[in-house]
C-alpha cells in the first residue's frame, strides 16, 4: 500500500483566509442577494438590472459589445435577455447593415423601469459604501483585476 501525501488543516486556513478568488466570490453572493432582494420589488434581479443600464446607450448596442460589458457569453446573454424581451422591457432586431448581427434596444418601458430602479440601486449603494473604508480603492482594484 502507498502513502497517501496529505496537506496539513494549516493550508486550508491559509487559503480560506488569503484566496482572493474565495473572497471575490463570497463577496459577489452577498452583493448579488442584498441588491436582488432591493430590486425585487420591481421585478427585476440584480442581473437584469445590470443588463437593462448596459442597454441605456445612444445607439442600439450589438450582442458582442454588451457580452463584453457584463462579461459573460453571448450564450448566456440570449438567455437573460428572452425574459426581459417577453416583459416588452428589450427589443432584439436584425441589424439593417449586417443581418447576423442582432442589436439591443430598450423600449419606453425599459427606460420607465429604468428611472424607477436606480434610485434604489444608488441608495443600496450608498448603504455599502458606508460600511467601507475606501470604496473608491476597492472599485479600482476590482476593476484592474477584471
Amino acid at each position: 500500500m502507498s502513502k497517501i501525501d496529505i496537506l496539513p488543516f494549516e493550508a486550508t486556513i491559509m487559503v480560506r483566509d488569503t484566496c482572493l478568488c474565495l473572497h471575490a466570490q463570497r463577496a459577489a453572493r452577498a452583493l448579488a442577494r442584498r441588491f436582488d432582494e432591493v430590486l425585487r420589488p420591481l421585478g427585476l434581479t440584480n442581473g437584469q438590472f445590470s443588463l437593462l443600464m448596459s442597454l441605456n446607450r445612444p445607439q442600439p448596442a450589438n450582442m458582442g459589445q454588451v457580452a463584453s460589458v457584463l462579461a459573460m457569453d453571448r450564450t448566456t446573454l440570449t438567455a437573460c435577455l428572452k425574459p426581459l424581451e417577453r416583459r416588452g422591457l428589450v427589443k432584439v432586431s436584425a441589424d439593417p447593415d449586417d443581418r447576423r448581427t442582432r442589436r439591443l434596444t430598450l423600449t419606453p418601458e425599459g427606460h420607465k423601469l429604468l428611472v424607477k430602479a436606480l434610485p434604489v440601486w444608488k441608495r443600496t449603494h450608498a448603504e455599502l459604501d458606508r460600511l467601507l473604508d475606501d470604496p473608491e480603492h476597492l472599485r479600482a482594484g476590482l476593476r484592474t483585476l477584471s
